[in-house]
């Protein structure tokens, strides 16, 4: 026998279910995550990027309870991932390590995508950032960083500058020099950071930027001369190295990685990612593990990086146009 409900009933339900409904996008905003979060990294394994993504990553799935996973995408000056990403869903399962390289690509591979990242990712927060050591091979008789500059207006067109490759921020670091300095020295690209590094010890090129991991054994072995970092003031690592901007006013570069969500995500989910990427940052073991490889973990929050991937948009963008700066 069927029974009906009284009508009262059925319009008390009724007048219920706008408000019920309207609470749904809500439950669900606050369930996140409630499966696994998976961080893409431009970058192959091995690397100080994906060593950092691999810590913050792990500090991160204990503050979410379910597991972080990190997926390597490389390619295309780490646009093969940061594409991924800004064409995912915005639903806080799928995020990226963007780099400085997002703030170079805009100008210098406009073809690239994605071609506006501050539109097409939400920023998350600031993971780390470093600078980089001026150094030259033994060879050169150069001890400062003035001293390089007064070799080199003296021997135009002598001086070979190593890097890894057109466009990469120790490249567009160079430029700068060269720009501010007004000096005739020679970039020589390579494919890496590995065969420039391997050229640089031999002598073949007698100097190059790099980040304090990759100059340490070049450094340690005394092959090559450190001279001044692009930190604005002296590493612990590094006390005897004064900062460039003692020689250069207002010289000052920094590699900088920070998290980001495809453009879209809710704002809950942004903030709760951001909140656990802080404790990631700011975890002393981590601070501890990768201070050990020359690197500066930040705790900035989602405006910090959005206001750092601008300037530096700007500020690359500028350069690169300035100098002609192509892709050979």
């Amino acid at each position: 026998m069927q029974r009906t409900m009284p009508r009262r009933t059925i319009l008390a339900a009724g007048l219920g279910l706008p408000a019920l409904a309207s609470s749904w996008p809500a439950l669900a905003q606050g369930a996140w995550p409630n499966r696994a979060v998976t961080v893409v990294e431009g970058y192959p394994p091995g690397g100080v990027t994906d060593l950092a993504s691999r810590a913050v990553s792990d500090r991160m799935a204990r503050e979410f309870g379910v597991p972080v996973v990190v997926e390597n995408r490389p390619g295309a000056a780490t646009s093969v991932a940061a594409t991924y990403v800004a064409r995912a869903r915005p639903d806080g399962y799928t995020l990226v390590m963007g780099t400085t390289t997002l703030a170079i690509n805009t100008t210098l591979q406009p073809t690239l995508t994605p071609r506006d990242p501050g539109r097409e990712l939400d920023p998350i927060g600031m993971v780390f950032r470093t600078p980089f050591i001026l150094h030259v091979h033994e060879s050169l008789p150069v001890r400062t960083t003035a001293e390089l500059v007064d070799y080199a207006r003296a021997n135009p067109g002598k001086v070979l500058f190593a890097s890894p490759g057109t466009g990469a921020v120790s490249h567009l670091c160079l430029e700068l020099f060269k720009a501010r300095t007004g000096i005739d020295i020679v970039h020589v690209p390579y494919r890496g950071g590995a065969p420039a590094a391997l050229d640089l010890r031999a002598g073949r090129v007698h100097a190059m930027f790099q980040a304090p991991q990759e100059a340490a054994p070049t450094l340690r072995d005394g092959v090559t001369r450190g001279l001044s970092v692009t930190a604005p003031t002296r590493l612990a690592d590094y006390p005897n190295l004064p900062p460039i901007n003692e020689t250069i006013p207002g010289f000052e570069v920094f590699f900088w990685q920070g998290l980001f969500a495809p453009a879209g995500t809710p704002a809950a989910v942004i903030e709760r990612a951001g909140a656990a990427l802080r404790a990631a940052t700011e975890d002393p073991a981590n601070r501890a593990r990768l201070a050990e490889q020359g690197v500066e973990l930040l705790s900035g929050d989602a405006e910090t990086l959005r206001r750092t991937l601008a300037e530096d948009t700007t500020r690359w963008g500028n350069l690169i146009r300035e100098a002609g700066i192509r892709l050979e």
